[in-house]
């Protein structure tokens, strides 16, 4: 039987295949299992890995390294082109104040480290893997090893054992402070439940209104600037002033300085059509106009007289349009405008909406298109069937492979992280790495290769696929490292220690921001938790947080400041390597 024990202890591709494998299995089998609800899931991996090397089972040396600096360009290149496209789009509007927030929390997480530091006279090493598994980013830990190696030729073991010693209590120190937040501000679920659908109602309110100005797809007074939906108001009118009988669309609009929209035109034979810039206007025409509410007077003053047709009443009439979710897969409308299409002066429909990884994104004419966006396409039936042979439709197109611009994007990543930098006061240059490096280029190719001409469309399945096996290659390899002497050196050498600067780092940041939002911001707390679990990028944390919600709004927080974060996480991991 020596084959086995040469096997499972000896050396060569077999031998490390074979035990990456089982430590992955095992690991992925260990993370399905819960206490008190929470799980430390794929982590699981690495104490796995801890585990087989603690009892003599190693890898090569070089297969080791290999794997591991593989596994993690493909994870971290995955979650570039997964926050991509919402990168940007994160730091508008209420997302500006919680990415805010969210940073805070990291810039007390990092400050909180370095007095650590001081105070204890920890090697570096061992202080930003504490931070990395206090706050449970896996990213965070790869780059700071990438930086070390880079600076040392040395893999940093270190690094991962502060990791694995803080991470399990990271995990439980977030949940607590999501727990003790609820109680010093005596939040009540059924007040908050409440005013999350308040929010939601107005969400929702506002965003219909917007369908119907994008709907009517018509001009504006004022070219280039935005109709403020939250104040406008419909109203339907009657065509009476002789000076717009025959007139188009398009010129009653610059006719009156006013700004307003007509979303639907009921001729006198009640033939009724969506409004775009070429319609004609006649005698007796019913209108039916978005406008904001202080300028309605002098819009119905203008074109007639006001009459009592209700909103529903519109609505029946257009039982004979229809609205279709379209997907877009043709490569030719990739990095297309909307207003190149020519969709509404070409068909008679409009596009009201663009949905792009799971964001709704306002259909004006500049926005670029991309293969992957559904858009919601308002019209007659006939018409949005040829809308549809336009824009592609077909999903059999999005299940083919897109592999070019993954390596193209992983090759320009890596060219990227070996550029050193040179800041005054470090003596060493600063190089992105293998982390740093293919996640800027991931974030920026899904936002920008498109405009020229690059399909960077992934499935979800498919982007899930390449991030879940990245991810388990790299926590078993960096546990296979780590397990040599990582009893001793919780047992020992004080890493017990270690657990406790590590819940120091987790809780205090999130308690004094979880305060400040709650208190100062009046942040609702199912956003709140949504917030502290993506400021700390930790899945589970975000699933105990949707369990007592109840809804989605501790995703869509979580979502918000995910990018920024996971961006940050790298960056300060490495920068606190390479200064301290």
């Amino acid at each position: 039987m020596e084959w086995i024990h040469t096997l499972f202890f000896g050396s060569g591709i077999g031998h490390s295949i074979l035990l990456v494998a089982i430590v992955i299995f095992i690991g992925i089998y260990l993370g399905k299992v819960k206490i008190a609800g929470v799980s430390l899931g794929i982590t699981w991996i690495l104490f796995v890995g801890i585990i087989f090397s603690h009892w003599g089972m190693r890898m090569d040396a070089h297969a080791l390294h290999f794997l591991k600096e593989f596994g993690l360009i493909l994870f971290v290149y995955s979650v570039g082109l997964q926050v991509g496209p919402g990168f940007f789009a994160s730091f508008k509007k209420g997302g500006l104040t919680l990415n805010l927030l969210a940073v805070l929390v990291i810039v007390l997480g990092v400050a909180i480290t370095c007095v650590l530091y001081v105070v204890t006279g920890l090697p570096v090493t061992t202080m930003v893997g504490i931070l990395s598994g206090a706050v449970t980013n896996t990213p965070g830990l790869g780059a700071a090893q990438q930086a070390y190696f880079d600076m040392t030729g040395k893999e940093g073991t270190e690094i991962a054992m502060g990791y694995a010693v803080a991470y399990p209590l990271g995990v439980v120190g977030i949940i607590a402070a999501l727990i003790l937040i609820r109680y010093i501000f005596r939040i009540s679920f059924d007040k908050e439940t409440e005013s999350a659908q308040s929010q939601l109602e107005e969400k929702e309110k506002e965003l219909d209104e917007n369908e119907v100005t994008v709907t009517a797809g018509i001009t504006q007074v004022q070219e280039g600037q935005e109709q403020k939906e939250a104040r406008a108001t419909h109203v339907s009118v009657r065509v009476k002033n002789p000076a717009l009988f025959g007139k188009e669309v398009e010129a009653v609009a610059t006719l009156i300085d006013k700004k307003f929209v007509i979303s639907r035109v009921l001729h006198e034979n009640n033939d009724l059509e969506i409004a775009y810039s070429r319609t004609h206007l006649q005698a007796g025409d019913k209108l039916f106009i978005i406008a904001a509410k202080q300028d309605m007077d002098a819009i119905i003053a203008f074109i007639g007289e006001k009459i009592e047709m209700h909103r529903s009443e519109w609505e029946k009439l257009d039982s004979k349009l229809v609205s279709k979710r379209i997907m877009i897969t043709r490569s030719e409308i990739n990095g297309k405008m909307l207003a190149q299409l020519h969709l509404r002066g070409g068909f008679g429909v409009n596009i009201t909406r663009v949905n792009r990884a799971g964001v709704d994104l306002v259909a004006s004419p500049g926005l670029e298109l991309q293969i992957g966006d559904r858009v919601t396409v308002v019209g007659t039936e006939d018409s949005v069937k040829s809308v549809e042979k336009i824009l592609g439709n077909s999903l059999r197109r999005l299940r083919e492979p897109n592999l070019v611009p993954i390596f193209l994007g992983i090759a320009l990543g890596i060219l990227l992280g070996s550029i050193p930098f040179t800041f005054p006061g470090i003596p060493q240059p600063v190089k992105l790495g293998l982390a740093g490096g293919p996640l800027i280029i991931a974030i920026l190719i899904s936002k920008f290769g498109p405009h020229y001409k690059l399909v960077t469309y992934t499935t979800m399945s498919a982007n899930l696929m390449l991030r879940e096996i990245g991810i388990s290659l790299f926590l078993a390899c960096v546990g296979l490292d780590a397990g040599v002497g990582f009893v001793d050196t919780v047992v020992n050498q004080g890493g017990f220690a270690w657990i406790g600067y590590g819940f120091i780092i987790t809780f205090v940041p999130l308690m004094i921001v979880g305060s400040i939002a709650r208190w100062c911001y009046k942040i609702n707390y199912f956003t709140l938790m949504g917030l502290i679990a993506g400021s700390t990028t930790d899945p589970p944390a975000l699933a105990y947080s949707n369990g007592v919600a109840g809804n989605d709004m501790p995703a869509v927080g979580y979502a918000t400041v995910y990018p920024l974060t996971m961006f940050l996480r790298v960056l300060t991991a490495q920068l606190l390597i390479l200064i301290l």
